[in-house]
């Protein structure tokens, strides 16, 4: 409750503050600067009623699921429960309440057994992993678009700046909150139920016609677990099975890319690394050359928030590769 209310009495102020610097800037600017500022929630709304329609979408396809392979009634119920319709304050109210108490939810991983149970599950992760990203994206050019671009659109005409210091300061902004968002919407825990899906998702490497000839081919059935090393016809085309269980389409080529991205649970997060790692080399190249105060204390200030966040991914990443190794090393010790 605390915490709640001191979020609220942030909001008011910066509620304040935000419609005392609008009075000035229409005093001062005209109506095609003032365009500026509304820009972004022009390319919002269309896509976030888009997300609507896609989240609904999803939660269908989530009721099917549990309908279809459960059959369980009291969930049936709940879920109709759930569909009613509610008036605007209704959501408006849940909306906040969502923001201020809860993250952004995780999925659940079942490790289904049915063939059919695991690619529905990976369509579903699949579905969220699009608009988390989406929502990096977005978010990330919506915070360079008002932090460094937008105040060069009310610079006045007698006062000059640095164009290649803006442009640069631009697309910093822009990499830090693009790589602070996604380790914020796509945590560990986020990373390795992917990992998990896509283990049991399997991937299928298309081979050359006339290749394996003399070696046993099955025909592809949706209702088996392939093993390892096992040969198929699919669409009139021969592959073989890569993963420990394979399940996937094998002319799906989604199925092909969510088990190339996932398949190895750090992946993601060396990327985030390599990514933050160049820029925090790249700013301390600029902060040795730079000659102005101004870019000197930028470039400083941004610094210190990426410090942080390079040992919060380093830290990850030296806890999640020996969490990961340790399986492996004491299979092979017991081997």
């Amino acid at each position: 409750m605390v915490l709640i209310s001191a979020r609220l009495v942030l909001l008011t102020l910066c509620g304040w503050v935000l419609c005392w610097t609008l009075v000035n800037l229409f005093r001062s600017h005209s109506v095609l600067n003032l365009l500026f500022l509304g820009y972004p929630f022009g390319v919002y709304v269309p896509l976030c009623c888009f997300h609507q329609d896609s989240r609904a979408h999803l939660l269908l396809t989530d009721y099917n699921y549990m309908v279809q392979h459960q059959a369980v009634e009291e969930s049936a119920s709940t879920v109709g429960g759930l569909a009613k319709s509610k008036d605007f304050l209704s959501l408006l109210l849940e909306s906040l309440k969502e923001q201020f108490n809860n993250a952004t939810p995780i999925p659940t991983h079942s490790c289904p057994l049915s063939p059919d149970l695991i690619r529905n599950e990976v369509e579903c992760l699949k579905a969220d992993f699009n608009h988390r990203i989406k929502e990096v994206l977005f978010n990330s050019l919506f915070s360079a678009y008002y932090v460094a671009f937008l105040p060069l659109c009310f610079v006045k005409s007698t006062q000059y700046y640095d164009m290649r210091w803006s442009c640069e300061h631009l697309i910093m902004v822009w990499i830090n909150a693009f790589v602070m968002l996604t380790t914020q919407l796509l945590p560990s825990k986020y990373c390795d139920l992917l990992h998990k899906s896509a283990a049991h998702l399997g991937k299928w490497q298309k081979l050359e016609h006339g290749s394996y000839s003399n070696a046993p081919q099955h025909i592809w059935s949706e209702n088996t677990i392939w093993p390892q090393g096992v040969l198929v016809r699919h669409s009139r085309c021969l592959y073989r099975a890569m993963g420990p269980y394979n399940v996937a389409v094998p002319s799906d080529v989604s199925h092909a890319r969510f088990y190339f991205l996932f398949h190895r649970p750090l992946r993601l997060l060396n990327l985030l690394i390599l990514i933050e790692g160049s820029v925090v080399f790249y700013q301390l190249y600029s902060l040795l050359r730079s000659e102005k105060w101004n870019h000197t204390l930028s470039m400083a200030l941004i610094l210190f928030c990426n410090y942080y966040v390079l040992f919060k991914l380093l830290r990850d990443r030296i806890v999640l590769g020996r969490a990961y190794s340790y399986p492996l090393n004491s299979y092979e010790l017991k081997a």
